[in-house]
């Protein structure tokens, strides 16, 4: 059904993993490039090009199999125009057949994080950069803060007051963010995540992907101290090993010595 260049489908195997996408429409896309292994990407906010451009030197040795979450071409809207990391689980589940190593940015951690503790034996490794899992450190007032200016843009989207979502885009990495009128790119983003689920709704079980013996990587970008504070305690969570690559903010493939980094944890792994 798929092929190592392309797209291919996957939203409507959904319901043969054993966990129904409500109301889902069509399939999403998946991008296969490259040659050997297959890594799995899976983006957040930002566009999978904008994610996941450095890795392009990978695409020698393994197959990027890069994911587009519902709402970001050519996959489809989400239902209700609503991103929602159970939905994303859903898409997610049915390309773990192959085994995937895992790759996943800041909100699409949180999918695939649900969808590897559905099925841990299914997940050759996880790699998950920069989460808003903020329930495992409750409590840190860092990253309370860090929660509070995430969930009032995305209640709010560019409604919402312009100090406080420009510092929430610049924790976010987003290009151009001064004082003037934000770029359109930036601006058709915070569109799209208004009305998202909030991450602090999230639930992933975490001990089942750790006594699976999941070989699991947690990295950072050494920006923002909310943002530390989650990836020390999620690596401690799941006894993952722990990268903090400072050099480009929240996106941290984009770090140097990341690739490197990244090739050898995977490498690692029999």
């Amino acid at each position: 059904m798929s092929s190592r260049k392309g797209l291919s489908p996957a939203g409507d195997l959904a319901a043969r993993a054993g966990l129904a996408y409500p109301r889902a429409v069509g399939a999403i896309a998946v991008r296969r490039e490259g040659h050997g292994p297959e890594i799995l990407l899976v983006h957040g906010g930002a566009s999978p090009d904008a994610t996941w451009g450095a890795l392009a030197p990978l695409k020698a040795r393994w197959t990027l199999a890069s994911v587009h979450r519902r709402g970001y071409s050519p996959s489809p809207p989400p239902p209700d125009g609503r991103q929602d990391f159970d939905g994303d689980a859903a898409d997610l589940l049915p390309l773990l057949g192959s085994r995937p190593h895992v790759v996943a940015h800041s909100y699409g951690v949180l999918g695939t994080l649900i969808a590897a503790a559905e099925r841990p034996a299914d997940v050759g490794s996880l790699t998950l950069i920069e989460p808003p899992l903020y329930r495992v450190v409750a409590g840190d007032p860092e990253t309370e803060r860090l929660e509070r200016l995430g969930d009032l843009v995305l209640r709010e989207g560019l409604d919402a007051d312009p100090e406080t979502l420009r510092a929430f885009l610049r924790i976010a990495g987003a290009p151009g963010v001064g004082d003037g009128p934000l770029p359109e790119a930036v601006a058709n983003g915070v569109r799209r995540a208004q009305g998202a689920r909030v991450p602090g709704e999230a639930r992933p079980g975490l001990d089942p992907i750790r006594e699976a013996g999941v070989r699991s990587l947690v990295a950072s970008g050494d920006h923002t101290p909310g943002l530390e504070r989650i990836c020390d305690a999620l690596a401690a969570a799941l006894g993952a090993e722990r990268l903090v690559a400072p050099g480009a903010g929240h996106f941290v493939v984009a770090a140097p010595g990341f690739v490197e980094r990244l090739e050898r944890f995977l490498l690692a792994i029999d």
